[in-house]
């Protein structure tokens, strides 16, 4: 398997790149709330006849994390990610124990700064891609040095 033209963070001091930076990491004895999960589905068409009853509930740590320990939040800013439906002061879930392969959204410094780009590999050439075409696509060469901090696995985006 060909090296990766870039590094992965797998330490943790991912909070140490830059004072104005957000990143945020679950606490270590998180609260878990247990909310209730209604049995129906709520319909994005045609009304339906709702449910009665509560089916069971559901944690959202448990739905959204996979694992606390690899788990960091960042909140993403800018416009480059919309067509990935990531917008201005979302809040991105991101995994550092995911392997970063093409095709994922990641969190990676690109000389030094924090950004949010698909990974993509094409013709032997990696690349990071913005999900808005205004934004140029972001062809990895040598002469930057990029840092994959983590796979982005949900968006919480407010309405």
């Amino acid at each position: 398997m060909p090296a990766l033209p870039f590094k992965i963070n797998t330490t943790d001091d991912v909070l140490s790149l830059s004072p104005v930076i957000a990143v945020f990491k679950p606490a270590q004895r998180p609260i878990k709330f247990r909310l209730p999960l209604f049995a129906g589905q709520v319909s994005a068409g045609f009304p339906s006849p709702a449910a009665d009853y509560v089916d069971k509930s559901l944690s959202l740590d448990e739905l959204l994390i996979q694992k606390p320990a690899a788990t960091f939040f960042v909140r993403a800013q800018g416009e480059s990610m919309l067509g990935a439906g990531i917008h201005p002061n979302d809040i991105l879930v991101v995994d550092r124990s995911l392997k970063p392969v093409s095709g994922k959204i990641v969190i990676c410094a690109l000389n030094g700064e924090l950004t949010v780009k698909r990974l993509l590999q094409k013709n032997q050439q990696w690349l990071l891609r913005a999900e808005n075409r205004h934004y140029p696509d972001i062809v990895l060469t040598d002469d930057l040095e990029l840092v994959v901090w983590g796979v982005v696995t949900n968006v919480i985006h407010p309405l």
